[in-house]
């Protein structure tokens, strides 16, 4: 235990004050202790406190009262209420007002300690969820998903749009591109941001398997069904059910999952009962479900459920412009987590980057710089810290007669450079790993015209 941990110990008994007072001392805690109702109102809005016991009859202000104020001034406080009549009318009302637990008196000091513990407990695990949720309201914020390609900003607007509706949206791309980060950024920007973001993956298992865990089962539906268990639909409830990969989802599953759509209520494997929810639906595939339409695999009144907004996501190769910075952007992330001073990424490392066409997109871009910050004992990522794959293509490419010459993706790669800083050279400068007067050496010798954007 520490000191920093606050106790009030508020009882006009001063034999049970003096007690506990000593009692949670001795736990380690830092202690302060009221005679009345109205003194430790007055020191709980002075200096806050983690947990407060309280009396409940007292002859000032009651516990009720100081547990209203204590509501008001300081919220986080955790409120225990200690009662000597054991009327569990009393204990209701407490932890209607907002009590986090009452106890009889006489008390058992073990008791006692054993609920402070538990309140204190309680009040990390509160803590621990509000800063969780803040990270990843924070993590899914719109500027913090990395490319200014056309393409993405469009991405941005359709997002930007759609968040605050509760319209069912699709999620198209290739696999890598990034379709659950959307997802969340779609459900961390909306009004249920606070509300559960559930995944499922429709790919990863069996029809039957699938139909269980998204709609639940009762006890009994079938062999190994031990007992009832909500689905995965019902623990959405209020928030967003993240559906991925729903173009491999079969053809009986797809009629539930429109009933679904369509009357918002299901039915658990097994049951004739309907569970009503308030379930907002984000699906992904990176299958061309309109082929599969017509080829008669997925239901065309589903397709139009689920892609009331559709939100295409490009492949890495068609927004080369991105490769800089997501490469920067991941180079950052993984030398901070392996602790290594590691500036950035060297211009002939990014040249082989940008030459790549990525098919694993911004997934397989994640691991090679990922492999590489791992690999590397330089400050700076160098092209040997690459998969050899990438420097045999750019050998390739350099000895092919219909191929681009190293000097030209160089000039090409500063040319992309230029256009993702808007045409700032400073901006351009950095990305490129180079100083500024560097910047103006090298479109000189490439005749690349820096006009005339921001210095």
């Amino acid at each position: 235990m520490t000191t920093e941990i606050g106790v009030l110990v508020v009882d006009d008994d001063q034999t049970a004050r003096r007690l506990l007072q000593e009692v949670m001392a001795r736990e380690g805690y830092r202690v302060e202790a009221a005679e009345t109702g109205r003194e430790a109102i007055e020191k709980a809005g002075a200096v806050l406190f983690d947990v407060v016991l309280s009396d409940i009859r007292m002859p000032d202000r009651d516990g009720l009262e100081v547990l209203r104020a204590l509501r008001r001034l300081a919220p986080e406080t955790i409120v225990i209420i200690m009662t000597a009549f054991g009327s569990i009318e009393t204990a209701i009302e407490a932890i209607k007002e907002g009590a986090y637990d009452y106890i009889s008196k006489p008390f058992k000091l073990d008791e006692v300690r054993l609920t402070v513990r538990r309140a204190l407990d309680h009040k990390k695990l509160l803590k621990e969820n509000i800063r969780f949720r803040q990270e990843l309201r924070e993590r899914y914020q719109l500027e913090n998903i990395v490319g200014r390609s056309h393409s993405m900003l469009e991405v941005y607007k359709v997002i930007a749009r759609v968040a605050s509706s509760s319209s069912t949206v699709l999620i198209q791309g290739e696999s890598g591109t990034g379709k659950e980060l959307i997802a969340r950024a779609v459900h961390y920007n909306s009004p249920w941001a606070d509300s559960p973001f559930v995944v499922v993956d429709c790919g990863a298992l069996t029809e039957t398997l699938l139909e269980s865990e998204l709609f639940g089962h009762v006890r009994g539906a079938f062999t190994g069904a031990v007992a009832s268990k909500k689905g995965l639909l019902e623990d959405a409830d209020g928030g967003t059910c993240f559906l991925d990969e729903v173009g491999g989802i079969g053809p009986t599953l797809q009629a539930k999952l429109l009933r679904f759509l369509q009357e918002r209520e299901i039915k658990r494997v097994g049951s004739t009962d309907s569970v009503r929810l308030n379930v907002r639906v984000i699906a992904a595939t990176n299958r061309d479900l309109e082929t599969l339409v017509r080829e008669g695999k997925f239901r065309e009144d589903l397709f139009y459920r689920l892609t009331v907004v559709a939100i295409p996501l490009p492949p890495l190769r068609e927004r080369k412009d991105d490769i800089p910075l997501l490469a920067e952007h991941f180079l950052a992330k993984y030398a901070r987590q392996n602790k290594k001073q590691i500036s950035h990424i060297s211009p002939e490392a990014m040249v082989l980057l940008c030459a790549h066409d990525w098919p694993g997109n911004v997934r397989e871009l994640e691991h090679v710089i990922e492999r590489g910050v791992a690999l590397t004992g330089s400050p700076v990522l160098l092209p040997e810290d690459l998969p050899a794959k990438l420097r045999k293509e750019a050998g390739e490419a350099a000895s092919s007669g219909q191929s681009l010459t190293l000097r030209e993706l160089e000039r090409q790669h500063i040319q992309r450079m230029l256009r993702v800083a808007g045409g700032n050279k400073t901006l351009a400068a950095q990305l490129l790993g180079v100083h500024r007067r560097t910047l103006y050496r090298l479109a000189e010798r490439y005749q690349i015209d820096l006009g005339p954007g921001e210095e």
